[in-house]
C-alpha cells in the first residue's frame, strides 16, 4: 500500500486537510499526519486534528507522497529545520510533493522551487515567483513531482491530480 503523508501546524486550512486526508484514503493510501511538536493542532475554522507523530517521526523514504495544506500553518512549518529538510529529501528522491493555497511557503524556505511551475494562492504569488518558480493562475498545476493549488475551492482538481499521479 502506497503511504501519504500530510503536514500539520496550528492554524492550518480546516478543508485543505480534512479533504485530502478522506480523499487519499477512500483511494486505497495509507494516510498520516505528521505535527512539528504537538500531539493537537485546531485549524482556523476550529477543526481538531490528531497527529500520528512528530515529523521527525517518519522517513521520508516510507511515503509516496507529501500533502502540504495552507493556511497559516506553513509560516510555522517553514521555521521547523526537520520539515525542510523533509520536504528537500521528499524531492531528491523525485516523490509528489502536493501543496495547496500557503502550502507553498514550506516548498520556497525548502528552496525547492526554482525553474519549477506551479500555482498559490494570490498572496504569495511574487514569493514564489522571486523563489525562481514560473506562477500560473490555474486550479491544479503538475510539474513532474509537484502538484500545486490556489485555495479550497480547487480540491478536487488537486486531490484528482494526487491520486492520478499515485496510481
Amino acid at each position: 500500500m502506497k503511504k501519504v503523508l500530510i503536514l500539520a501546524a496550528e492554524g492550518f486550512e480546516d478543508s485543505e486537510l480534512i479533504y485530502p486526508y478522506y480523499r487519499m484514503q477512500e483511494a486505497g493510501f495509507g494516510v498520516s499526519i505528521a505535527g512539528i511538536g504537538e500531539k493537537t493542532y485546531k485549524g482556523k475554522s476550529g477543526v481538531q486534528i490528531n497527529c500520528d507523530g512528530d515529523i521527525e517521526d517518519f522517513n521520508p523514504k516510507d511515503f509516496a507522497a507529501l500533502i502540504i495544506p495552507g493556511g497559516w500553518a506553513p509560516d510555522k512549518l517553514r521555521r521547523s529545520k526537520t520539515v525542510l529538510d523533509f520536504v528537500k529529501e521528499v524531492q531528491k528522491q523525485d516523490k509528489i510533493i502536493a501543496a495547496i493555497c500557503h502550502g507553498p511557503q514550506v516548498l520556497i524556505s525548502a528552496g525547492v522551487l526554482k525553474n519549477r511551475t506551479l500555482t498559490c494562492v494570490a498572496a504569495i504569488k511574487d514569493d514564489v515567483t522571486n523563489a525562481g518558480a514560473k506562477y500560473l493562475d490555474k486550479s491544479v498545476v503538475v510539474d513532474r513531482n509537484l502538484i500545486t493549488s490556489r485555495y479550497p475551492a480547487d480540491l478536487p482538481h488537486f486531490c484528482r491530480e494526487i491520486v492520478k499521479a499515485l496510481k
